[in-house]
């Protein structure tokens, strides 16, 4: 049978477009199923992988009993026998009573070490600890950690425990998908998931670094874990922020990488030993930026005192602004707080400073700011009574005196000027100047004088300055503010 040889009609231009764009399309499509695939359907695998590691926590506690009426009426009141009559019906208000609370926690070594929050155990006289499987072990503390609220628990078991592994909170971005788990509201073993709502956040400590979530988290998750997909620990549920005090409002757990350095030390020592650099510091404001030679942005960290320490020794000075630390850049005083913390104890680290103008690379050798925070600070060299009183920038100044010390608490040896009025109408009552306020440098230089400061002031008009730069004591506390000058 002869065969017959059919040509086929070329495509054209067009057509082949049409060709190209459907199988691009068809590419997408299939790229798009693809990545459906991936994401979890269920994250009941991963739950029933590491629900074994997350532990309930009960805690108990004996408090004292009642005495007595004492703060309801006055001592000697003719109400006293009737409150007290009123106690004694509801039983014996003396005798201690045993109060129980309820947390989570997570293994982390099969030998048996658990971590959970410090406000779960903090002042248990026992605490027990409840396994997925249903047993129950006494737990010991090793360490806590008020200013991370974290605390690290022992238990005693012959058998290996499932435990869980920390990841690294520093990879978790903003939209990731993360699963916490704990004991809520006294509920039992539940699992909840959401993903990262946003990162770096800060509530109230120095060390705070928590990841902010919009999986569940309410009373009783306090130390369970928050985990990625990778069934890694990514953070510690800690806090809730609540408009009204209850279990509904925004959870934050705190980052992984913060953990595992408390966690560390409390392993290794029993409590942290965090590096201290031994000064007072404050922010930058962009308004001192124009006040400070050599500073171009509102960057770095301020010291505004110097107390005796590794700082002093290393020769820094009130005035100092600090640009890097250990070879990292310094953003502001949150950012240097947690890299002096993060260093260890009796490590020489280079710190960049800027004064006068001009950078400076001290060596500090640091401290141990567990050991120095309750170290007083000495007082400063005194000089002479010069009373004279003068209207300078809004503020009413006259030197600071024996009798003025005496008065405002302060050292005995603080020399500077005391302000005694400011007016209302000033920018240095806008940036909150206040009578008994005491200036103790202008310019980054010490005062003693109302002829001092006007000397500095100018000395900044000279130099083509629109501000000065004071150091403020208010309440004892110190910092800088930078005050307009222009005429």
């Amino acid at each position: 049978m002869e065969t017959q040889t059919v040509a086929l009609p070329r495509p054209s231009l067009a057509q082949f477009k049409l060709m190209w764009i459907t199988a691009l399309g068809a590419a997408l499509i299939l790229a798009q199923s693809i990545a459906a695939q991936a994401r979890p359907e269920s994250f009941a695998d991963l739950a029933e992988q590491i629900s074994p590691a997350v532990v309930n926590i009960t805690t108990s506690t004996t408090v004292a009993g009642r005495t007595g009426p004492q703060g309801i009426v006055p001592e000697g009141s003719p109400f006293e026998d009737f409150f007290r009559e009123f106690q004694d019906r509801d039983g014996n208000d003396n005798a201690p009573r045993r109060t129980s609370a309820l947390g989570s926690g997570f293994v982390i070594s099969e030998d048996g070490y658990v971590v959970t929050n410090n406000h779960v155990i903090d002042g248990a006289d026992e605490i027990l600890i409840e396994f997925y499987s249903g047993e129950e072990l006494r737990a010991t503390v090793v360490g806590k950690d008020p200013n991370t609220d974290i605390a690290l628990l022992k238990v005693e078991t012959d058998e290996p425990l499932t435990f869980v592994t920390f990841g690294d909170s520093d990879t978790a971005r903003v939209g990731d998908w993360v699963i916490a788990m704990g004991n809520p509201l006294g509920q039992g073993f539940s699992v909840s998931a959401g993903i990262v709502s946003a990162r770096g956040r800060a509530l109230s400590g120095s060390y705070d670094d928590y990841i902010q979530t919009d999986a569940a988290i309410n009373r009783g998750n306090s130390g369970g874990p928050l985990f990625n997909l990778d069934g890694e620990v990514v953070g510690v549920n800690t806090a809730i922020l609540s408009p009204n005090g209850g279990s509904i409002g925004i959870g934050f757990s705190m980052a992984s990488n913060v953990v595992t350095k408390v966690v560390d030390q409390l392993k290794e020592f029993g409590e942290t030993r965090r590096g201290w650099l031994g000064v007072r510091i404050q922010n930058v404001s962009e308004d001192m930026v124009e006040a400070i030679d050599g500073l171009d942005v509102a960057a770095g960290a301020m010291i505004t005192d110097v107390p005796e320490g590794p700082a002093k020794e290393a020769g820094m000075l009130a005035g100092d602004v600090i640009i890097t630390f250990d070879g990292k850049d310094v953003a502001d005083v949150r950012g240097l707080v947690k890299q002096v913390g993060n260093a260890p104890v009796g490590k020489a680290v280079r710190v960049v400073v800027l004064r006068d103008g001009k950078t400076q690379t001290l060596k500090v050798t640091l401290g141990r700011r567990e050991t120095a925070e309750n170290t007083p600070i000495p007082a400063v060299a005194g000089q002479p009574d010069e009373p004279e009183e003068k209207d300078i920038m809004g503020l009413t100044l006259t030197p600071l005196t024996d009798d003025m010390r005496s008065e405002l608490g302060v050292d005995e040896g603080t020399m500077g000027l005391v302000v005694v009025g400011v007016d209302e109408a000033s920018k240095a009552y806008e940036k909150g100047l206040r009578a008994g306020d005491i200036l103790t440098e202008a310019g980054q230089k010490k005062l003693s004088s109302v002829a001092d400061l006007e000397e500095r002031i100018a000395d900044s008009r000279e130099a083509g300055r629109k501000s000065l730069l004071l150091l403020v004591r208010s309440g004892g506390e110190p910092r800088f503010v930078a005050l307009n000058i222009e005429e």
